[in-house]
């Protein structure tokens, strides 16, 4: 299971909605067959284990790190294949949540005469596809809060050098974009710095990107607005609706929390585009809203190694140094960039 765990992480960033899945088969204590979900819509774990079978997989084995599906989406049952190719267990570490799922797989497998053991390694295959397992069960984002500090808590620069963080560390925030269906930030990062907020270099779908704007200041000509076309963008503000009528740009009229754009609100309205997982990488104000609310599901810190001193501008708040400390003590999860170092960590 350990090893089909492994095979599954291959998915990442390709499978989505999707979950990532590995399967391994063994015959007389041998690996047979092993194979993962490569991309949506092609053949799942479960087939590719049994194509890639060096001998007979009659009597074998199945160990797979999610229930197998038994519907018609993209491809057929796996529940069929298994059946057909006369595996006699499957052992799986996860049942799927879903509703279309749920159960049915190993019901429709146990029917047959096939023996079926569950949760096997069931925390690391859950922990390994939580974004899944909470868009199933809730219909809401799982929420990846991440932003970048300098060695003594800074959070942006006042010379005129732009980035706090190395080459190293901003590649993999790239890789981590490629993962999300939405990054998300707030007006002023709009305005103060006029990102972009693609994955880099290009994929074929980019994420949606999302911006918290009460007042709707954002201006015709930046970024986000001119590129609409080709990458969407949603605006959530509290205010009616403006003029802004361009080609992919969706703006959304939600309610106020403590004077503020309503966070649960804007969550909601994500999950129901199916954004399964959404990346906040707003300023100061934003992450703290979100730290301090309890709508992080995951965080990522991207320390550098040097202090900035009278060159920094904007300090970390306190929601934000007590997020750092609690995951620096931790020492797990821990990358170094060079002179970076990632932290990350989950909040529950």
């Amino acid at each position: 299971m350990k090893l089909a765990l492994e095979l599954a992480k291959k998915g990442l960033g390709k499978v989505w909605p999707n979950p990532m899945v590995g399967c391994v088969i063994v015959k007389n204590n041998k690996i047979i067959g092993k194979g993962y979900h490569k991309k949506f819509g092609a053949p799942h774990a479960e087939i590719n284990a049994l194509k890639n079978c060096k001998k007979s997989s009659a009597g074998a084995t199945m160990y797979v790190t999610l229930e197998p599906c038994c519907h018609f989406g993209k491809t057929p049952p796996c529940t069929d294949a298994i059946i057909k190719a006369g595996i006699k267990k499957v052992v799986a570490a996860a049942k799927d949540p879903t509703s279309k799922v749920g159960g049915k797989g190993f019901g429709i497998l146990k029917k047959a005469g096939i023996e079926v053991e569950t949760n096997i390694c069931k925390s690391e295959a859950e922990k390994l596809n939580a974004p899944f397992f909470k868009f199933a069960k809730t219909k809401k984002p799982w929420v990846i809060v991440k932003w970048a500090q300098s060695k003594d808590g800074f959070l942006a620069r006042s010379d005129k050098k732009r980035w706090i963080t190395n080459a190293k560390s901003r590649k993999d925030v790239h890789s981590l974009r490629k993962k999300v269906q939405a990054i998300l930030v707030g007006i002023n990062t709009i305005l103060k710095d006029d990102p972009m907020l693609t994955a880099r270099p290009n994929i074929v779908k980019q994420p949606l990107r999302v911006v918290l704007d009460s007042q709707l200041k954002i201006p015709a000509n930046c970024n986000l607005l001119k590129t609409a076309k080709k990458s969407p963008v949603c605006i959530f503000t509290t205010v009616d609706k403006t003029k802004i009528k361009q080609k992919g740009v969706q703006i959304i009229k939600v309610g106020k929390y403590k004077g503020e754009i309503n966070l649960k609100a804007v969550l909601a309205e994500l999950g129901k585009r199916n954004v399964q997982q959404l990346l906040v990488e707003g300023g100061e104000k934003v992450i703290t809203s979100f730290l301090r609310q309890k709508l992080a599901d995951e965080i990522i810190i991207y320390t550098s190694g040097e202090r900035l001193g009278k060159k920094g501008s904007v300090k970390s708040s306190g929601a934000m140094k007590k997020v750092y400390t609690r995951l620096k003590k931790s020492g797990r999860d821990k990358k170094q960039f060079c002179k970076d170092v990632r932290l990350t960590g989950f909040t529950k």
